[in-house]
């Protein structure tokens, strides 16, 4: 089946400065819809919502937090990992300075951190003489015991009859630290003469990731002539923010505090921080600021994810996360991480509707799509077709619809021109995050999600708005009113490990 939207659709995405000829009635006209005669018309004055709540804020509001801040950045740290994991490759045909008494010792060469850190030391690595590890790659699974460390190359004595084979690939193999063993009366540093004496084993310290972000400013003004605000209109006025009545410039400043505050979300969701060698050069684009990478943009919340989180696609490539194999798949993934057991997932319509279906097959007597829901419906109650959340595993996931991903007028318009890069959801995690707060000095919980703003004593910016021009209370000799609208604010997305984007 097909739908066919009319010719003549509503669907005009956004307001245009010049005044139409559709805005007005016509009073030169000679046809029946027209003013040239002397019947008068039946004028249906209040203007029909044919499109709803218009806005699509709110998604923030739901899931974060507001806290102001005085800075120009916004730096936090997170924990980094417990155990010490690594990955690199296996060269068993080396006898260098690290053969061991048995000759050719199998080698590990540590080529990066288990979650490919940027920045990451191979030589400060935490492997240390002594431990048993465990080695996994193509070969299979081995527990060996570390008798030299050089550096980032690792001589590996096995425990097993079979010694390891070369595996060059790069980041091919992992290895993990699970113990260690020493000899009655051995100390942690190696006799002058051993062949340990390459290695001090030093302590280990707790590794922590630091992260950062900038806010940005974000402006817009309404403005309207001195004369046109005591015009009336014959469309009665009304919208989501309350205004009502018969003068057009109420609709038009609501209309654009209303737009300003669905675009404050929009950025917090959509921002990116140029990158070095850009075009969004901060020297050019914005006067005042200095050149170069993280001087332009914020980082918002799909850009943190798509660095620091995961993405799924989903099994069949059309929708994410729509069948059993695809959520488990999440399961584990989640479980490598923060292993958070509640959800919130804000999916588009077609990601919903697939999800109902894939939880609806579970049940065997639903096969005629009549058992959905609590599984009790009868032929007096209208049909459940639908699921608000679901357990799998240890987890619990709260399904909502995401306005903003099936508004023609935003997302949704964007995903139907490229469906193959399509945003169809996000998995956010509840509750709250344990980070240190570089500005407050201590340990803080706070949600995953929240939004930083500049303010102090003088001056609040989470969101101004104010008046300027003659009309009303006089602030300039300029014959109009002008609605100003500002706020300066950035997007801290804490352990965003622990998010996952549906595309």
């Amino acid at each position: 089946m097909a739908i066919t939207a009319g010719g003549s659709l509503n669907s005009v995405p956004a307001p245009q400065k010049q005044t139409l000829a559709t805005n007005y009635l016509d009073f030169t006209g000679t046809t029946d819809n027209t003013w040239a005669q002397q019947y008068l018309p039946d004028l249906m004055e209040q203007e029909a919502e044919v499109f709803g709540p218009r806005t699509i804020s709110g998604f923030l509001s739901q899931v974060g937090a507001e806290e102001s801040m005085t800075s120009d950045q916004v730096v936090w740290s997170e924990q980094g990992r417990l155990h010490l994991s690594y990955k690199g490759n296996i060269n068993s045909t080396n006898a260098g300075a690290n053969t061991g008494a048995g000759g050719t010792t199998p080698q590990f060469t540590v080529e990066s951190d288990i979650d490919e850190t940027a920045g990451f030391t191979v030589a400060n690595h935490g492997i240390r003489v002594n431990d048993t590890v465990i080695v996994s790659n193509s070969d299979g699974i081995f527990k060996c015991l570390v008798t030299v460390v050089a550096n980032e190359v690792i001589d590996l004595a096995p425990y097993g009859a079979t010694t390891l084979a070369a595996n060059t690939t790069s980041k091919g193999t992992t290895v993990l630290v699970y113990g260690s063993e020493f000899s009655k009366g051995q100390s942690y540093v190696a006799a002058a003469g051993t062949t340990n004496t390459t290695d001090v084993r030093g302590a280990n310290e707790p590794d922590f990731k630091s992260f950062s972000n900038k806010p940005i400013i974000m402006k817009d003004y309404y403005e309207v002539s001195g004369s046109d605000t005591s015009r009336i209109g014959w469309v009665e006025v009304s919208n989501e923010i309350g205004e009502s009545g018969y003068l057009w410039y109420l609709k038009a400043e609501a209309d654009t505090r209303a737009r300003f505050v669905d675009y404050i979300e929009m950025a917090m969701l959509e921002s990116e921080l140029n990158v070095a060698g850009s075009v969004a050069d901060a020297a050019t684009i914005l006067p005042g600021s200095a050149a170069g990478a993280g001087q332009v943009g914020t980082e918002g919340l799909f850009a943190a994810i798509e660095t620091r989180g995961n993405v799924t696609t989903g099994v069949t490539g059309v929708n994410a996360a729509t069948d059993l194999a695809e959520f488990d798949s999440i399961l584990a993934e989640f479980d490598k991480q923060g292993a958070i057991e509640e959800y919130m997932m804000f999916v588009n319509r077609s990601t919903s509707l697939a999800i109902d279906d894939m939880l609806a097959s579970m049940n065997s007597y639903g096969a005629g799509g009549t058992s959905y829901g609590v599984f009790d419906n009868d032929e007096d109650m209208a049909l459940n077709l639908g699921f608000s959340g679901f357990r799998r595993g240890s987890y619990d996931f709260y399904k909502s619809d995401f306005r903003y991903l099936n508004d023609k007028a935003t997302r949704g318009g964007i995903n139907d021109a490229n469906s193959a890069n399509a945003i169809r959801g996000v998995f956010i995690p509840a509750g709250m995050s344990t980070v240190y707060d570089q500005q407050v000095g201590s340990s803080m919980k706070r949600p995953f999600l929240h939004v930083r703003y500049r303010a102090s004593q003088t001056d609040d910016r989470r969101m101004k708005s104010w008046v300027t021009g003659s009309v009303g209370a006089a602030t300039s000799a300029l014959d109009a009113m002008q609605m100003h609208f500002l706020t300066e604010r950035c997007l801290i997305t804490q352990g965003a490990n622990n998010f996952m984007l549906m595309k």
